[in-house]
């Protein structure tokens, strides 16, 4: 069939000076077919928006073909050739099938060769439509809206499949082997129609052909993968916006200075203050600029109410040059203020806020209103001015009064949390319930919603002993109280609480260094009141019973709220113990573009937030409503303590408190990859794996700048410690550090939240990876390769030293021989020569550092050819809530897996243990041939130089394959027939 390719064309920036003059246009070809855009003169950032047409002969080849956009400087009017500023070249397979699925993507211009200097890229957006450029083309509709749901093939084929791979193995005659490839090949057509995700080209667009067939008895419905994106949407692209600190400081203004890391935003403010000696009125005040209009809230039977609203407006927006400030009552107008915008005054920080001035206000007709007055201010001023984070802006029409503070930007700071430890020693005295059963003990500890057990005691008398030590999570100011129980079981799940100890979190002793904890104490328990046991009077005894504790709250620890490896902060909990800071981190967040509509079923597109999370401050920008290309240009600033540390960044999709805020996206960036002083500016991908596989949601442009201010320091931080020393005087367990970093996470959820506006739960949670540490599949195979990808650089080191044994290059061969010579001759020059050659790749790669921020890495995650099912088992709840023949499929998947990693585990084991055997006498004549052996060589190493040994050694190493035989050396076969422990397992 077929079809038209529709080719959109926007913009280029960035794009590469030429002397003469700039010519820009841009010549696509596809197929025998070349058309090109109107030449733009004068300008590097060009704008087309133009539309180019192109036939597709044959829809189904279409996948396999290239689209080549070439961008050219036009020199014709010189007479000259045209001059090339950069290409692009797509894949067919990459293209939407519809323009409702297309969007506008920005790619990198690539060089054509070596040599020419090739920057800037190009923003396009290219979707398919049928032959006669008709959507409604019945033929093409099926094409493409076919595959959207497709069935599941039963999991109990899937298991049978699975169970015959990996456990049957049986020899089959030719014959069978036909059948089994015709049985193999029906089953690869409906297990690729259901799973597959990255298949071959050919293969989904033939898929688009079939039809679904109807679902069997016992099928699941998936929805189908979205097509893989091209590699370079995923990518870092370096942008050039028109930034005060890369333009320098020359002629601009104090904002600029300031706000360098921003591109500057005019705004307009009105402040309304309060009004005086109004009318017997319910009163409200109307800001009008243009078609913007702002209310203030309502006064019922006020002469003199009080707002202290402010309002803020764009300059680029305003389309008059009136400001009319009206106060109504019942949507009448009662009297107003006018103001011409041209004589509004300019404020420029850290100049004092402008006075507000009392105005008469004029009728309608244009008398005045009686004595009636209001006060207001009104400037002109930037986002750096003390009014904009509190001002109600022009795009917020739409929310009420109550959703606005939610839409406003604040800084917000993580509550100081510490490490709280009880130590459960023993009790004595403690009276039994009842004598009837057998007397079994334990300790409940309970901290706000943490509680912890101790396990039973031992000793089943009436004085008890734990020697147990329980870790909890305390956050300033200590406002919560630690509460000690001594309970009896008595039954399954039900005990009895024989005493309890109650003490105030503020009144536990602190410990600020590794000496031993404090001296343990003997506290009474109380009985439980009359109320708690249902009992009228508490029973009289005539001791009290008692409990060993020791309690203190160790500040010297870092409580992690955070994943270790993405950590933020590393500082003590103690404000004492802390080091002083060696630099300052700026971060402008400047906007976001191409966002994904959040709100389509509401009529709206996407109310776009951003989180930036380091150290123990949070920012949260305001919120643009119904954008997909907000631009904030926000800047702030943090202290930098440890160079070590990760940026993170989130965006998302604001709901006004009606359901849970949408992830956009999210980035992290480490600060050791940054260079000091240097201002990075870079669109990054947004990225979100869901049941439904990796998408794009967007853009997010940054721009970053990491200031050192204290060199020294931040050197010496590479030679210390990660975490506080004590994290490794005493230690906590990996059990315990995974359950203290889910409560800290809580507790600074639970705190975040309360603020106004709040942070939400859910915003929390994203940013600091609670579900990092849950079983993924797809994460287990990304560790797996990168495992590998370690590994590749030793394997080509031993395949390099195999080539030089085996003399494939024998000029290589002589000089590794020459050097071998030098170095036995004067082996004092080894480690001096290996220091050198360190320092000389070092110096070598420095042409190749990289010179982009990491970024999210959608190869190393494994997310771009992730199988379905393992998507919906890794987002799936725990316990699962899927039927039981697909976790039972998942769980015979799962032991396929783990039968790999025990045959590995095994194998590394064997060779340990022919190791351990070698004078183990395990083997008696093994063992006696190596005694002997050993004896001979320490005669012969005590005769000989041991120069000359290595001489002889490296040479029989380094001999020609001529004198070499392919079957093993004598060393490894010894070694291999040495015993394992392998015979005796079960």
């Amino acid at each position: 069939m077929a079809g038209k390719l529709i080719v959109h064309v926007l913009d280029a920036s960035d794009l590469t000076p030429k002397k003469d003059s700039q010519a820009t246009f841009v010549q696509v070809e596809f197929q025998d077919q070349r058309q090109r855009t109107s030449i733009k003169l004068g300008d590097l950032n060009p704008f087309w928006n133009e539309k180019l047409v192109f036939q597709i002969e044959d829809f189904e080849a279409f996948s396999n073909q290239k689209i080549d956009f070439y961008v050219y400087n036009d020199n014709n009017q010189q007479n000259r050739r045209n001059s090339f500023l950069g290409r692009v070249r797509i894949s067919g397979f990459t293209v939407p099938l519809s323009e409702n699925e297309a969007s506008v993507q920005r790619y990198p211009l690539d060089k054509k060769g070596i040599f020419p200097n090739v920057r800037g890229d190009i923003a396009l957006k290219l979707y398919v439509v049928p032959g006669n450029g008709d959507v409604s083309d019945r033929g093409f509709e099926e094409k493409i809206k076919k595959p959207e749901r497709v069935s599941v093939p039963d999991p109990i084929d899937l298991i049978q499949e699975l169970e015959d791979e990996l456990f049957y193995h049986k020899e089959t005659s030719p014959e069978d082997e036909d059948k089994s490839k015709k049985k193999e090949k029906e089953k690869k057509k409906t297990v690729k129609t259901s799973y597959s995700v990255a298949a071959e080209k050919s293969e989904k667009k033939s898929d688009l052909k079939a039809e679904a067939a109807p679902p069997p008895a016992r099928v699941m419905q998936m929805m189908q993968y979205p097509p893989m994106q091209h590699p370079h949407e995923y990518s870092v692209i370096e942008t050039r916006p028109p930034l005060a600190a890369r333009t320098g400081f020359l002629g601009r203004d104090k904002i600029a200075r300031t706000y360098d890391l921003v591109e500057q935003m005019g705004f307009l403010f009105v402040h309304v203050v309060k009004a005086k000696n109004l009318p017997e009125i319910d009163p409200y005040v109307e800001v009008k600029v243009g078609n913007y209009k702002a209310l203030t809230k309502h006064f019922e039977k006020n002469q003199n109410p009080v707002w202290n609203n402010k309002f803020a407006f764009p300059r680029e927006r305003l389309q008059t040059n009136l400001i009319e400030i009206s106060v109504k009552s019942k949507d009448e107008i009662v009297g107003k203020v006018l103001f011409d915008l041209s004589e509004v005054p300019k404020r420029v920080p850290p100049d004092g806020p402008l006075a507000p001035h009392w105005y008469r206000l004029q009728g309608p007709r244009g008398g005045r209103v009686g004595e009636s007055e209001l006060m207001v201010a009104v400037w002109m001023g930037t986002q750096a001015d003390e009014a904009f984070p509190e001002s109600w802006h022009s795009d917020a029409h739409s929310i009420t009064q109550q959703s606005l503070a939610n839409t406003r930007s604040k800084v917000y700071f993580s509550p100081k949390l510490y490490y709280l430890r009880a130590h459960i020693i023993a009790a004595q005295d403690v009276i039994p319930s009842s004598n009837s059963r057998v007397f079994d003990t334990l300790v409940r500890v309970k901290l706000g919603h943490q509680v912890r057990f101790t396990n039973p005691s031992p000793s089943k008398t009436i004085n008890p002993e734990w020697n147990e030590e329980l870790v909890f999570v305390a956050s300033e100011p200590f406002d919560e109280y630690l509460i000690i129980s001594v309970e009896e079981r008595v039954g399954p799940d039900k005990a009895e609480v024989l005493g309890r100890f109650i003490i105030p979190v503020r009144e536990i002793p602190h410990r600020f260094d590794a000496s031993k904890l404090p001296d343990p104490r003997w506290v009474p328990l109380s009985k439980p009141s009359a109320a708690e046991e249902g009992e009228e009077k508490p029973k009289q005894v005539r001791f009290a019973s008692r409990i060993l504790v020791g309690i203190c709250i160790d500040s010297s620890y870092h409580v992690l709220d955070e994943y270790t490896p993405f950590s933020s902060d590393f500082q003590p909990s103690s404000k004492h113990l802390r080091k002083p800071s060696i630099g300052i981190l700026e971060v402008g967040i400047l906007g976001a573009r191409n966002l994904l509509p959040m709100k389509i079923s509401e009529g709206k597109l996407t109310d776009a937030y951003c989180v930036a999370k380091y150290g123990n401050k949070w920012v949260r920008t305001r919120t643009l409503l119904s954008t997909l290309h907000p631009r904030w240009n926000e800047q702030y600033t943090w202290e930098v303590h440890d160079p070590c540390t990760v940026l993170t960044i989130g965006v998302f999709d604001n709901c006004h408190g009606s359901r849970v805020d949408e992830r956009i996206g999210k980035v992290r960036i480490r600060l050791s990859t940054l260079e000091t002083d240097r201002v990075y500016t870079h669109s990054y991908s947004l990225l979100i794996l869901s049941p439904f596989g990796l998408r794009k949601h967007g853009e997010l442009h940054l721009a970053i700048r990491f200031r050192c201010t204290a060199w020294m320091n931040m050197v010496m931080h590479y030679g210390k410690p990660l975490l506080p020393k004590m994290h490794y005087i005493h230690p906590l367990s990996p059990k315990q550090i995974l359950w203290l970093r889910y409560q800290a996470m809580h507790i600074v959820a639970m705190k975040l939240s309360r603020s106004e506006p709040p942070l939400r739960r859910e915003v929390i949670e994203y940013m600091l990876d609670v579900d990092y540490n849950t079983f993924s599949l797809r994460r287990s195979k990304a560790n797996f390769q990168r495992i590998l990808l370690l590994l590749s650089g030793l394997s080509y080191l031993c395949g390099w030293f195999d080539d030089i044994c085996k003399w494939k290059n024998p000029i290589t061969t002589i000089l590794v021989h020459l050097l071998f010579l030098i170095l036995v001759c004067y082996p004092e020059l080894i480690l001096s020569t290996i220091f050198l050659y360190l320092f000389i790749i070092g110096l070598w790669n420095y042409r190749f550092r990289p010179r982009t921020p990491p970024h999210m890495d959608a190869r190393l995650s494994q997310a771009e050819n992730v199988h379905p099912d393992e998507l919906d088992e890794e987002f799936d709840s725990f316990p699962s809530s899927r039927i039981p023949d697909l976790v039972q499929f998942r769980y015979h998947r799962l032991r396929g897996v783990a039968g790999k990693v025990q045959t590995v585990m095994g194998d590394i084991a064997m060779q340990g243990e022919r190791a351990t055997s070698l004078l183990s006498w395990r083997d008696p004549r093994a063992t006696a041939i190596l005694a002997f052996f050993s004896l001979v060589w320490a005669v012969v190493l005590y005769v000989t130089p041991i120069q000359a040994v290595a001489l002889v050694i490296g040479l029989y190493t380094l001999r020609h394959p001529r004198f070499r035989s392919r079957m093993p050396s004598v060393p490894i076969n010894f070694f291999k027939r040495l015993p394992g422990k392998s015979d005796s397992l079960l």
